[in-house]
């Protein structure tokens, strides 16, 4: 008698949540589901820092950066980057106000001393490109935000054909629509790049900023130097 075939392996085996590893380079972000409190700390006791709403000043679904998670009070609270001044802001929303994780492997490098723009995935770059920024009486702010939306369809050339939304503001032109948030965007004066030439935005060449549009998604982390 031949013996009976070995049953199959089971195509998914569950496991315990584990921490990533300390090598992972990956970020991750957050739509806001409801429109919620941001406080100093993982309490509603706590001091109210901002109000996390359900759009952004352009129209799109909010989302935030997540930096931390804490069990408090029975509640789960995470740490998310906030889109206010000053900038650098963070506070704590509880865990249910937030849709499910989307994780980024993306990191953009935006160097104002070297007029350059780099996008690194998992570490390596994979895009680098020359870059327009602020003048000195319109500075774009240095510290760390993250990509709040996209953008695209404009009628004017002024913005190229593409546009990212950020989570930094300028500190200086306060009374922008919306309240002065930077973008990284196209330009019908590509003739000006690289250089000091905006009112705190970052301006890439259009084939520039298509190709950046290629690779980099919402949510992911940027850093001004």
């Amino acid at each position: 008698m031949s013996a009976l075939p070995a049953a199959p392996r089971p195509a998914f085996v569950p496991h315990r949540p584990v921490l990533l590893p300390r090598h992972e380079r990956v970020a991750r972000w957050a739509w806001v589901q409801r429109e919620t409190a941001a406080h100093s700390e993982p309490s509603e006791a706590s001091t109210q820092v901002a109000t996390l709403e359900l759009s952004t000043p352009e129209d799109t679904a909010n989302l935030v950066l997540v930096l931390a998670e804490r069990q408090a009070g029975g509640e789960l609270w995470v740490r998310v980057r906030l889109p206010i001044l000053p900038n650098g802001s963070t506070g704590w929303v509880p865990r249910a106000a937030l849709g499910g994780y989307t994780f980024v492997h993306t990191h953009l490098i935006v160097d104002r001393s070297h007029l350059r723009a780099t996008l690194y995935r998992d570490g390596r770059p994979v895009f680098t490109a020359p870059v327009g920024v602020g003048t000195p009486e319109a500075p774009t702010p240095a510290g760390e935000f993250y990509i709040r939306d996209r953008l695209g369809g404009f009628g004017n050339p002024f913005y190229g054909p593409l546009a990212f939304g950020t989570s930094a503001r300028s500190a200086v032109l306060t009374d922008w629509p919306g309240g002065g948030f930077v973008g990284i965007h196209g330009t019908n004066e590509p003739q000006l790049i690289p250089g000091h030439i905006s009112h705190g935005c970052v301006r890439l060449r259009n084939a520039d900023i298509l190709a950046l549009g290629r690779l980099m998604p919402v949510g992911t982390p940027v850093s001004i130097r």
